[in-house]
Parts: structure tokens; C-alpha cells; sequence
């Protein structure tokens, strides 16, 4: 990082704030960083923080809860564990190797929402361990951190202030008027846009709450409050961040008779960040969550200016689709269609996460009459359904389930064919052109938690079982068992994918001819010329698949539930694995 502010950030200030403003925020940005200097010089020391940035087939990112593991002390005092520690103790022996970077989700204090109703962005929730712990964690993987940007939690310092009425923090949320009109408004839920709340004189103010009453929404217009987020990253990349997700970026800036998502100032304030990361130098990446349509989702890599990695929000549901109904067809259809993001740019791709299944981003891909009834069978298996709210009306927004869950046969089924039907679909995940991410309970074999959700009382909940460690280790070590052969299943795929270059985000990629129930893709050539087929089978009998491809011409058997993978170079098969 040499030199004075780069241009193009006064430009998007700019064009956020108006000129003069635009002077005054770089100004406050170049005051932020000289206050930061000790930090900066910290970072620059940073070990090869650059080259561990770079992006290969050996990437593989694990999406976890600070807390999804507990353990307790069995010397004297018998009391829990950090659950940081027993996290990095855990991947240490289990995941090392495996997964090259950890995005821990919301980890500080917190008033609501498993995290994302943050009260403390500078401070480590007490129960789970410390600012230590994480930096223990970030020796042995790289870091992804969540900017929970959209809002805070009523809770909040700032929103404490904001009700007080003190100086400085008078516009930091955004208000509106008893009769505002929010029917233009889309967002991913039914509850009221605007809660109550009363300032410490006695007035009542109606608050802007995209997501709940305790997630009260930022004001972007104020730019003190952008430049308090570009002091907080600072802050999390000298904690060992190299990856920061966008939590809900898509909803961040309004504009009253719009639908107040994907604005075009919500894009240029990513843009915006990108510039200031660019302008560090230090290898930092953006992730954006935007669970939208598929066109407004890829719309955040901009022209390669915004994002470095964007969820592939289409593939979750169209993966569950083939798992379910046997028919992969919408998803070859869709993938062959599917553009490269714009140089150094990759997806991020992945089936589960802490989230439930987005719905929209399927929307006009898969037939609606043959997806419903796709979800009918999940919602029978004990699945849930979210809706969402628009211009539009209610409609069904995220389903709620484990994935193994909802992609396993149930009935008469083995456990062996639901941990292979299971396998097939995180196999056409790990096959696909770009990042792979893998949330810790596909990992570890976790079916849904319906307990959980019953007695903490929200669907999201079916997928986020707490899991004692030592109870875990042993289902894990028990040959045989449904999570002994998921967790051996996922090893043994991305110890294989790590050892091929065919598989680094950004060698090509194409969607092979198949019917019915295959999905098939050719990944290569690599740099040595190497080709990697991958083909899957979603029904429960074997099927031949035919090709007739740069590698050779014929047939090959694929198992019920089960996915091959041949590496072939100058057409002469080399290596295999067969799950």
C-alpha cells in the first residue's frame, strides 16, 4: 500500500455522497488509515498473506459456526471449552488438508439471529473464546469473516445512541413516516418493513427493519457510517481475515418508490470497497451473499471491479432438484448456459450453508409444477418452506433442511444408498469451475435437527445442530455408520480433486451430453494437457453413459446413486475414482 487514496474512490464517494461530501470522506479515510498505521504495519508482516490468496484446486472453503462443536474440560473443572478451540483442535486432526479456508459465521455478541444481529462488530462473543483463539484458528487456515453491513442489532451501541439522540450517531438509521408506502419494497420476509421504537424524549419513531425487529437497518446515505465499516475492516484483516462476506448486500441501500434491492449505489459502495482492499494490496478477497435471481446475482462481480467471489446461488436447488426427481436435465441446461465470471473472478459453489436452499435463484430454470413437487417430497421428509414478500405477493423464498436430508432416500433405503445419493450431489458440486464450499454438518453427516427447531422455534434451525465432540468423534469413527460414510465419502473426493489441476478455478469447463438422470462435465485441458470426466448418476439403478469427446469413445458404467471420475491425458485414462 504506497501512495495517496486512489482517485476512483473519491469518484464512487462521489457519486454516493456529491462532491463536496466526497472531499470530506477522503479526508476522514486517510485520517482512519494513519490512525491505523501500527495495524497496517502488522499486516504487511503477515507471512506470505499475498501467495496464500491466490486461488487453486487445492482450495476448498468450510463453512462453520464458532459454536457448531462443544467439548468440555475433563481435568478439574469439568466446564465447556471455548468452542473456537475446539473447533481449530478438531480441524486440525480432521481437516487439515482438506479445507484451505474456515468461514466462521458471526462469532460477536449478538442479540438475535445465530450471530447476525450484531451488538459488538470489534469483540468476540464471551461463550465462544477470543480475538486469541481466532488468530490460532488463522494459522492453519485462511480466514473468511462476515460484514454484517445491511444492519446492527438494536442492541447496538450505535442504535442506543441513535434513540438518545446523541451527536454523531443522529443519522446512522433509517427512519419513515406512519403512512410510508413499502408496497414497492422486495425483501426476504413477511414481517412488518418498519418497527416501532421510542427515542430516550419520549419520541416515537418508526425504524427501518429489513429482517426483524431486532435488525434495525443502517443509514449508507450518512457516510460516516461507510467509513466506520472501512475502520472495521481494517480491524478484522489484521485479526487474520482474507475473505470478507457481504451479508445481505443486496438490500443495503434504499430509496423510497423503488424495490430497494440490488440499487445501483449498493454496487458502486461494493465497488467502492474493492478499491480500498485493491489500494491495501494485501491479498483480501470480497465474497457477496446475494440470494437473488441468477442475473441480478452474478451482477455483483460487476466488471470484474466488485466481488472476487459470488455464491452460485442456482446450483443448490437445481442439484436437489436431479436428487429428488432423477431428472438432471434442468440442471445440464442451465450449467451449459452458464458464462465465466470476468477474469479473476471465480463462484463460489456450494449446496448447503447455515442458511436454508434459496428458491428464488431457480426461478424459470426448472418447470414449476415438477419443482413443487420436489419440495412437497422434502417438506414430507420434514423440510420446511420460507416466503417472502414483494410487489408481487407471498411467495416461497427458502427451504429449510439438511441437504443430506433432503437429497437421501428415506423408506427402505440402506444407509449405504442414502450416503451415496448424498455423495453424488456434493460430487457434481466439487466438479463445477470455481471455489467449492462445504457447510460443517454436509461435512459431518448431519441429518435434520427437527428437535432444535421445535424447541428454539425457527426453521433455520433444522440445520444447525450443536454437536458434542466427543459423541461426534466416535459416529465419525463407527465404519459403516451414515456419517463415517459421508465424512470418508466428501475426504476421499476432495482429497483426490486437490491433486488435479483440471479441477483449479478457471480451466475450462464443458457440460457433456447426458439424459435422464446423468450429469456429466469435462473439466481440461489443464497446463499438462490432463482432462478430468466427471460423471454423475441421480437414479437408484446403473446407467451407461455413452461419450464420444476429445479423450475417447465409449461407454461407462455408473453406479446407482454414484459419481466417476477419470482423469485421462493425451486420451489414455490414468487415474479413476468411483464413488
Amino acid at each position: 500500500m504506497t501512495g495517496s487514496i486512489p482517485h476512483k474512490i473519491e469518484e464512487l464517494a462521489s457519486y454516493l455522497y456529491g462532491e463536496d461530501e466526497a472531499r470530506r470522506f477522503v479526508e476522514r479515510l486517510a485520517n482512519i488509515l494513519e490512525r491505523e498505521a501500527p495495524r497496517k504495519e502488522m499486516l504487511r508482516g503477515l507471512e506470505d498473506a499475498k501467495l496464500r490468496s491466490r486461488l487453486s484446486e487445492r482450495d476448498c472453503l468450510l463453512i462453520t459456526y464458532a459454536d457448531s462443536l462443544g467439548r468440555r474440560d475433563l481435568g478439574k473443572s469439568n466446564h465447556p471449552l471455548p468452542p473456537l478451540r475446539v473447533l481449530r483442535e478438531f480441524l486440525d486432526e480432521r481437516g487439515r488438508g482438506l479445507f484451505s479456508h474456515v468461514h466462521v459465521l458471526p462469532f460477536f455478541p449478538s442479540s438475535s439471529d445465530d450471530g447476525f444481529s450484531v451488538v459488538d462488530y470489534r469483540s468476540v462473543e464471551s461463550g465462544h473464546g477470543d480475538w486469541a483463539d481466532m488468530r490460532e484458528l488463522g494459522r492453519g487456515f485462511r480466514l473468511v469473516f462476515d460484514l454484517v453491513m445491511n444492519h446492527s442489532s438494536a442492541h447496538n451501541a450505535w442504535f442506543e445512541g441513535f434513540l438518545r439522540g446523541d451527536v454523531g450517531f443522529d443519522h446512522w438509521y433509517l427512519t419513515r413516516p406512519e403512512d410510508y408506502d413499502s408496497s414497492p419494497v422486495v425483501r426476504p420476509r413477511t414481517s412488518p418493513l418498519l418497527t416501532d421504537f421510542r427515542k430516550a424524549d419520549g419520541e416515537s419513531l418508526r425504524v427501518w427493519t429489513t429482517f426483524s425487529a431486532d435488525q434495525v437497518d443502517l443509514n449508507f446515505g450518512n457516510p460516516e457510517v461507510l467509513l466506520e465499516f472501512l475502520s472495521i475492516i481494517l480491524f478484522y484483516i489484521s485479526i487474520g481475515a482474507g475473505t470478507l462476506r457481504l451479508d445481505a448486500i443486496a438490500y443495503l441501500w434504499k430509496e423510497d418508490g423503488t424495490s430497494c434491492i440490488n440499487h445501483p449505489k449498493t454496487h458502486a459502495v461494493v465497488k467502492l470497497l474493492r478499491g480500498f482492499l485493491d489500494y491495501l494490496d494485501l491479498g483480501t478477497m470480497i465474497l457477496t451473499e446475494t440470494n437473488v435471481p441468477h442475473d441480478q446475482n452474478v451482477a455483483y462481480f460487476g466488471s470484474g471491479d466488485e466481488a472476487h467471489l459470488v455464491y452460485n446461488f442456482a446450483l443448490p436447488p437445481l442439484v436437489l432438484h436431479a436428487a429428488v426427481s432423477g431428472d438432471a436435465g434442468p440442471l445440464g441446461r442451465w450449467a451449459e448456459k452458464l458464462e465465466r465470471p470476468p477474469a479473476g473472478c471465480h463462484f463460489l459453489n456450494f449446496l448447503a450453508s447455515h442458511d436454508g436452499i434459496g428458491l428464488t435463484p431457480a426461478s424459470g430454470l426448472v418447470d414449476e409444477a415438477a419443482f413443487a413437487e420436489t419440495l412437497a417430497r422434502v417438506v414430507a421428509k420434514g423440510g420446511r418452506i420460507a416466503y417472502k414478500s414483494g410487489p408481487a405477493g407471498t411467495t416461497p423464498y427458502e427451504l429449510n433442511s439438511s441437504y443430506l436430508s433432503a437429497v437421501a432416500p428415506e423408506g427402505s433405503a440402506s444407509v449405504q444408498s442414502r450416503a451415496r445419493a448424498f455423495l453424488t450431489t456434493q460430487a457434481v458440486m466439487l466438479s463445477f469451475d470455481g471455489v467449492p464450499a462445504i457447510y460443517i454438518h454436509s461435512w459431518l453427516g448431519s441429518g435434520n435437527w427437527i428437535e432444535g427447531m421445535e424447541r428454539l422455534g425457527y426453521n433455520r434451525a433444522i440445520n444447525r445442530e450443536k454437536l458434542e465432540a466427543e459423541v461426534l468423534e466416535a459416529e465419525l469413527d463407527e465404519e459403516g455408520s451414515l456419517r463415517n460414510l459421508v465424512n470418508t465419502g466428501i475426504d476421499r473426493l476432495l482429497r483426490y480433486r486437490k491433486l488435479r489441476a483440471a479441477f483449479a478455478p478457471g480451466v475450462p469447463q464443458e457440460i457433456l451430453p447426458a439424459e435422464g438422470p446423468l450429469f456429466a462435465l469435462l473439466r481440461g485441458p489443464d497446463a499438462a494437457g490432463r482432462r478430468v470426466l466427471c460423471v454423475s448418476n441421480f437414479s437408484d439403478s446403473q446407467r451407461l453413459f455413452a461419450f464420444d469427446n476429445p479423450l475417447a469413445r465409449g461407454e461407462l458404467c455408473v453406479p446407482a446413486f454414484g459419481t466417476v471420475w477419470r482423469e485421462y491425458e493425451r486420451g489414455s485414462l490414468i487415474s479413476e475414482l468411483a464413488i
